[in-house]
């Protein structure tokens, strides 16, 4: 059996798809450690998967919760630019951890998340094998495909990919502290330095739990990866919800995840939209709001701090999400339409795909007003358009079993290598 380890950014985006991966595999009689920072340990634990910490000489307790903090406040490029910090004290503290980390566990081989590319960086270093993990989009780094960042559609034409390289270079220069991090331990290792950023150097394997129904039509993809679906299975923690406060009307989900989940305005424009239809709004925000903001909104709707999002999906008939990829994957494997206010990061980038893929419709944050957001949620909840195409990647998410498939390959991929390695 092999010793996995986990580099993901310690956020719950990551940490959950990457944790339910590692519960399959324990389930196969493999170990799996996570590396992460002090502050997250009951949080790994809890998902049911070993923890060891990285950073506890350099990391400050609470350092995170500050972050998030923070990054609730901004929007856009700001969030991005404010986020580099954070990145750099990441990339320090996981190059100089994670090596002896991986000695003192013995891990064999490396689930190393694309966002945190610092952690194949480690896995060179160390002669180990590594299997790059996509929890968000996958970053392709290809000059027809649009840039996560941006709200652009895909068009395999001249100027679109003049359009794309030029984000690119802009993305580089922006991440130059990330980068120059990054390169000062590879040229220390001896390790030819990054000229990109989020460019996988992943060989065996890049698994990405977007289906591949869920993604734009680009052509030529490398023979490595992998689009398996959601990462999902179910997790220890128990979520309390007030099931008997349910009505019969058409539920209307919103959620903005758990960093933009302070968003007030956001959160009040949409009680306002739904507060004159004949629905049920449920919002979850993950202890976003005060109780004073919660009672002044507008409307009935039904507030709670988290939410057992399959079970709430399984009977929803509209998602509102700020286009994180886990909330908008769990909509349609319920085969839920969505109606998505991008907000930073990623997020432009999913929201683009919802409108491509035709399942749902996409506002952007500039825009938004309650009678926009209102006569959107109408158009998603009557024309059926939306939710049949939804219920097309439902289908391709059942029949590709994600969180079973990646496993599955991760098996394959490290069997592989293993015979590689003994036959040299």
């Amino acid at each position: 059996m092999t010793h996995f380890g986990i580099i993901c950014p310690p956020y719950p985006g990551h940490l959950n798809p990457q944790a339910a991966l590692g519960r399959e595999l324990r389930s196969r009689g493999h170990q799996v450690t996570m590396l992460q920072i002090p502050d997250l340990e009951f949080k790994v634990r809890s998902q049911g998967v070993n923890f060891y910490p990285v950073g506890e000489g350099i990391y400050q307790p609470g350092a995170m919760a500050q972050t998030f903090t923070q990054l609730g406040k901004l929007t856009a490029v700001e969030a991005l630019r404010y986020s580099l910090d954070f990145c750099q004290q990441m990339v320090e503290i996981i190059c100089q951890d994670a090596p002896k980390a991986i000695a003192a566990t013995g891990i064999d081989v490396l689930l190393v998340d694309q966002l945190e590319p610092v952690g194949e960086t480690v896995a060179e270093y160390l002669n180990l094998p590594f299997i790059c993990i996509s929890c968000g989009q996958v970053i392709h780094r290809r000059a027809d495909v649009p840039p996560f960042f941006t709200p652009w559609n895909y068009h395999n034409n001249q100027w679109a990919k003049i359009r794309n390289q030029v984000a690119y270079y802009f993305l580089d220069r922006s991440c130059q502290p990330i980068l120059r991090q990054i390169n000062y331990y590879r040229q220390q290792w001896k390790l030819s330095d990054y000229r990109h950023i989020y460019a996988s150097n992943a060989q065996l394997a890049h698994i990405s739990q977007q289906p591949a129904a869920f993604e734009f039509p680009i052509a030529n993809l490398r023979s490595h990866l992998h689009y398996v679906g959601p990462l999902r299975n179910p997790a220890p923690q128990v979520v309390d919800f007030p099931y008997n406060q349910l009505t019969s009307q058409p539920m209307i989900y919103a959620s903005l995840g758990s960093i933009q989940n302070t968003k007030e305005g956001v959160f009040r424009c949409i009680a306002a939209a739904c507060a004159d239809l004949d629905v049920q709004l449920v919002i979850a925000h993950g202890g976003g709001m005060s109780a004073e903001i919660v009672n002044s909104l507008p409307g009935s709707p039904l507030v709670v701090d988290y939410a057992p999002q399959p079970d709430v999906l399984a009977t929803a008939s509209l998602t509102i999400t700020h286009a994180g990829m886990n909330t908008t994957l769990d909509s349609l494997t319920y085969g839920v339409p969505l109606v998505a206010i991008p907000i930073t990061f990623e997020q432009p980038g999913t929201g683009a795909r919802i409108r491509a893929t035709g399942v749902g419709e996409v506002l952007s944050l500039a825009n938004l007003s309650v009678s926009k957001l209102r006569s959107l949620i109408q158009q998603v909840l009557t024309k059926p358009n939306y939710r049949h195409q939804a219920q097309k990647i439902q289908q391709s998410i059942q029949q590709a079993d994600g969180v079973k498939q990646a496993a599955n390959i991760i098996e394959q991929v490290t069997q592989s290598s293993n015979n590689q390695v003994v036959e040299a």
